[in-house]
């Protein structure tokens, strides 16, 4: 048990630096970049939607099921179907904090490799529904509410101020991400750290002269689970402790965060079939061809050094003077606040929950429930677009409760086929 809780203090130290950093970042991103942004630039079905889409999604901090209303919502607000995949397959992939961590655990090479396959497996698997996968007419775009007001609340003004914006971007990096990413993130800590004192040492370098068997096992788990961008990277560290090719990590990290049995009922459900079928393609080939490219043709001192120094790294847990090494104290510092943020998060969502419920009681007219809702996004794009139905004056939903309450004149059925167009289910 001791060397469990070492193995995650040690992970968590490493990467707390960079995730701070990381959700800042995303937070900046909301804050700073109009969101009309994203939908002017994604019309079209040619190759410059599609790279602009990838290159617009890669940095976004959205996971596989953030990204889908998102997507969407573009997708109805005039993007088109290739723009729409290349953005829906490039954004879970990555994002700036899972950049940086990568880069903190795994190494430079592994940091640019990561958005690079991201980007072309997502320019191509656009493309290839822009082609091939059905009926691609761009839709009438239509405007983003910038904001929706609910009942006693204050409307933010679009003009907001330099400041204005920096406090958004706090409360939406280190509040709202934070609940998105926070349980998903912790999950992944805490599987590489059982990973790292449960595998046997040296279990996948039995199959280290196949490495496409080992991106099978890989890919044989990863499509179906859920696992965020940077929750990913400990698993993929802690697996290549154990002996897995570099190239079968890099399918995890790909594959992991950009596919999950939620998220290809929905984008079944809306896209179609065969724009499935070529998203599933787009990214697991591409994956695994990047991955073979890594085992075959790199040099593998370029993934393996680093790999080696945290490995080692271990002999600090009982006698750190033996290595020349102290206590990590800025790492220990970023990880005491990371773990402060991810409690304050969570309670913020608890009493936000309830808050909504007291001034659901006081205003609101009609409820809906909601299955299938994630995420703070999802909340954000239901709300967006309920507000969109004829005769809705204000949409609150409760993320916790999983229902949204309406205020206004409005025809109920419209609202439940905006539910159902958005990808998820109402629930009578």
């Amino acid at each position: 048990m001791t060397e469990y809780f070492d193995s995650l203090l040690r992970l968590l130290n490493e990467m707390s630096p960079y995730l701070l950093l990381g959700f800042f970042m995303s937070g900046l991103l909301h804050s700073f970049v109009p969101q009309s942004v994203y939908s002017r630039h994604l019309s079209g079905n040619g190759f410059i939607a599609s790279i602009k889409a990838a290159l617009i999604g890669i940095p976004l901090p959205l996971c596989s099921c953030g990204v889908i209303p998102t997507t969407v919502a573009l997708r109805k607000n005039g993007a088109s179907k290739a723009a729409s995949t290349s953005f829906l397959i490039a954004t879970p992939q990555t994002g700036v904090d899972s950049i940086a961590a990568t880069y903190s655990l795994l190494g430079l090479p592994f940091a640019i490799i990561r958005p690079l396959v991201a980007l072309v497996t997502a320019i191509i698997g656009g493309k290839l529904v822009g082609l091939f996968g059905g009926k691609t007419d761009t839709p009438t775009a239509g405007e983003y509410a910038d904001d929706n007001c609910s009942c006693g609340d204050d409307c933010v003004s679009s003009g907001k101020g330099f400041f204005s914006k920096l406090l958004d971007a706090v409360d939406y990096g280190f509040v709202r991400i934070m609940q998105d990413v926070g349980r998903w993130l912790v999950a992944g800590l805490l599987i590489a750290a059982l990973i790292t004192v449960a595998v046997p040492d040296g279990f996948f370098a039995r199959f280290a002269d196949q490495p496409f068997l080992n991106m099978v096992i890989v890919l044989c788990v990863a499509v179906p689970m859920y696992i965020c961008a940077t929750g990913s990277i400990p698993v993929a560290l802690s697996l290549m402790i154990k002996g897995m090719s570099p190239g079968a990590a890099l399918v995890l990290l790909m594959a992991g965060p950009a596919t999950n049995v939620m998220s290809i009922l929905v984008i079944g459900r809306v896209f179609g079939r065969k724009s499935l079928l070529l998203y599933l393609s787009s990214i697991i080939l591409g994956a695994v061809g990047f991955g073979l490219v890594m085992d075959y043709f790199l040099p593998q001192e370029w993934f393996t050094r680093q790999i080696a120094d945290i490995s080692a790294a271990g002999c600090c847990a009982d006698d750190c003077s033996a290595c020349g090494e102290g206590i990590d104290w800025f790492g220990s510092l970023c990880s005491s606040v990371f773990v402060a943020l991810l409690v304050w998060s969570y309670v913020k969502l608890y009493f936000g929950s309830r808050k909504n419920k007291q001034k659901v009681d006081k205003c609101m007219k009609k409820e809906f429930k909601i299955k299938g809702m994630m995420c703070n996004h999802c909340k954000a794009n239901v709300e967006t677009n309920l507000a969109k139905v004829a005769g809705v004056e204000s949409v609150t939903v409760d993320l916790a409760a999983g229902k949204a309450y309406l205020e206004g004149d409005f025809n109920a059925d419209e609202v439940v086929a905006m539910i159902r167009s958005l990808g998820y289910e109402y629930v009578e």
